[in-house]
C-alpha cells in the first residue's frame, strides 16, 4: 500500500445539460431539504450514461459513474477512449480543477497537469514570467525555479522568444514552453492530456523522452490520455480504457490498445438520413465501416472495408448499378473518389443487396473522414447523400519498418476492389 501514490475510489461527476450549471432554484431548495434531514442527494438516483451520441431522457448525465483505480509509484498509466468518453473529466478531477459528485481520490505527492494548450498561461507576461508564475502555482518556490529555469528555456526551445509576450506565441510553442515547466519543476505525479498533439514531431519525441526519464530514471508517477496508440504503447506501463463514463478495461497496455481498437465499430445507420435525393428505386440502408474483420477499426497500412447493405426496392442488377463515393478529410478536401465503375466485379445478371468496397493496404492517415455516397440506377440517381457518415483511422506502420506515416508521406492513391454479395 505504501507504493500507491494515486487511489480514486467509486468516482462519479454528474452534471446538468443545458445552459444551466449546476440546477434550478428549486433543484437546489430540493438539495438542501434533503441534506437538512440527513438524507441522500435526489439527483443522484436520476442521470443518463454519457452516450453523446444518443439523445437521453434526463437532464443530468453521468459523465463519469464509478471509476475505480489505483497508480503506484513510477507508473505511467495511459488513459484511453473515444472522444466523450470521460477522460477529461478525469484529468480534471485528478487535477482538483473540478471535485468528484460521489467518490473520492487519495494522492501522496505533489500533482502538476497540463490539460490544454497554454494552462496556466498568461498572454500579456512573457514567457519568462509565465515560468514563475506557472511554477508558482504548481507551489515552488523562486529559489527551485531559478535553479530550473536554465534547463526549462532549453527544452522547450523557446530561447529566443522567451522575453516576448506568449499571446504572440504558437500553439506550438507554447505547449513546449508548458510541458517543460510541468516536466522540470519535479512533481511526484504529472498528468498530461491530448496536448502533445499540438507539438511537432520533434518535440514529441523529446517529450516522450522526458517522461520515460521522470518514470524510469526519476521514479516519478505519469497518467497520460492520448489517442496516439503508438505513444501510448511506447510510454505506458498500464492502461484504463473508459467508455461512455465506466471504466471496460484495467491492465495491460498491450491487451488495452486492442481491446479499444476491436470494440471501435464504426457502424452507421444511414436509413433514418432525411437529406438525400433521388428517386429511392435503391437506397443505402446500412453501413459497417472497419478492418479485415467488422470488430477491428481501421488502421493505416492495414486491409480495411467497407460494406454498404442496400434497399433494393426494384430488385435492380448489378449491370443497372453505378456506385460512387467520395472521401473527405475535416476540412472538406477531397483525398479519393471509389467506384463499381472501374472495376469489373460479380455477374452481370445478380441482384445487388450488398456492396464491400475492400483496401488491401488502407494509404490513409490518422483522422476523422467523410463519405458522400452517389447511387444510379440505369443513369438515374436514386441515392445521393451528401456527409452521410464519418469513420476514424487509427496511426499505422505502413511501410513495414516500425515508423508511423506522416501526413506528408501519405498519399491518396487506392487499390481497391468491389465485392457484390447476394
Amino acid at each position: 500500500m505504501s507504493d500507491v501514490i494515486l487511489k480514486a475510489e467509486n468516482v462519479s461527476k454528474q452534471y446538468r445539460l443545458g445552459l444551466v450549471g449546476t440546477g434550478s432554484i428549486s433543484d437546489d431548495l430540493k438539495r438542501w431539504w434533503y441534506a437538512l434531514r440527513g438524507k441522500e442527494d435526489p439527483f443522484l438516483k436520476i442521470g443518463d450514461t454519457n452516450d453523446r451520441a444518443t439523445k437521453g431522457k434526463s437532464d443530468y448525465v453521468w459523465a463519469l459513474k464509478d471509476i475505480n483505480f489505483e497508480v503506484k509509484k513510477g507508473e505511467v498509466l495511459g488513459i484511453i477512449g473515444k472522444n466523450g468518453a470521460g477522460k477529461s473529466t478525469l484529468l480534471k478531477i485528478l487535477s482538483k480543477i473540478t471535485s468528484p459528485t460521489t467518490g473520492n481520490i487519495k494522492f501522496n505527492g505533489r500533482v502538476a497537469s497540463l490539460l490544454e494548450v497554454g494552462t496556466g498561461f498568461h498572454p500579456e507576461l512573457t514567457g519568462k514570467e509565465n515560468v514563475y508564475l506557472n511554477g508558482a502555482i504548481l507551489g515552488m518556490t523562486k529559489a527551485e525555479i531559478d535553479a530550473k529555469y536554465d534547463e526549462i528555456v532549453a527544452f522547450s526551445g523557446c530561447e529566443r522568444y522567451i522575453d516576448t509576450p506568449t499571446k504572440r506565441y504558437s500553439s506550438g510553442m507554447t505547449v513546449r514552453l508548458a510541458f517543460a515547466v510541468a516536466a522540470f519543476l519535479e512533481p511526484d505525479i504529472l498528468i498530461i492530456d491530448e496536448v502533445l498533439a499540438v507539438g511537432d514531431a520533434e518535440f514529441q519525441k523529446k517529450a516522450i523522452g522526458k517522461m520515460q526519464d521522470i518514470s524510469k530514471g526519476e521514479g516519478r508517477t505519469v497518467l497520460f490520455v492520448s489517442h496516439n496508440m503508438a505513444a501510448v504503447k511506447n510510454l505506458c506501463t498500464r492502461a484504463l480504457v473508459l467508455k461512455n463514463g465506466k471504466t471496460e478495461f484495467e491492465g495491460d497496455v498491450e491487451e488495452a490498445v486492442t481491446f479499444y481498437l476491436e470494440g471501435s465499430e464504426n457502424d452507421s445507420n444511414v436509413n433514418i438520413f432525411l437529406d438525400r435525393k433521388g428517386n429511392g428505386k435503391l437506397l443505402i440502408k446500412e453501413v459497417k465501416v472497419h478492418g479485415e474483420k467488422e470488430d477491428v477499426k481501421p488502421q493505416t497500412g492495414l486491409p480495411f472495408k467497407m460494406t454498404f447493405i442496400l434497399d433494393n426496392i426494384v430488385q435492380a442488377k448489378f449491370i443497372d448499378v453505378q456506385m460512387d463515393l467520395r472521401i473527405d478529410d475535416n476540412l472538406g478536401q477531397r483525398i479519393a473518389w471509389l467506384s463499381t465503375s472501374l472495376v469489373n466485379c460479380g455477374s452481370d445478371d445478380e441482384v445487388v443487396n450488398k456492396l464491400i468496397f475492400k483496401i488491401d493496404k488502407l494509404n490513409l492517415n490518422k483522422g476523422t473522414y467523410y463519405i458522400t455516397t452517389h447511387i444510379t440506377v440505369n443513369n438515374e440517381i436514386s441515392d445521393w447523400i451528401q456527409n452521410a457518415f464519418s469513420f476514424e483511422v487509427e496511426e499505422g506502420d505502413y511501410y513495414g519498418n516500425g515508423a508511423l506515416v506522416s501526413t506528408s508521406q501519405s498519399k491518396a492513391l487506392f487499390n481497391f476492389k468491389v465485392l457484390n454479395e447476394l
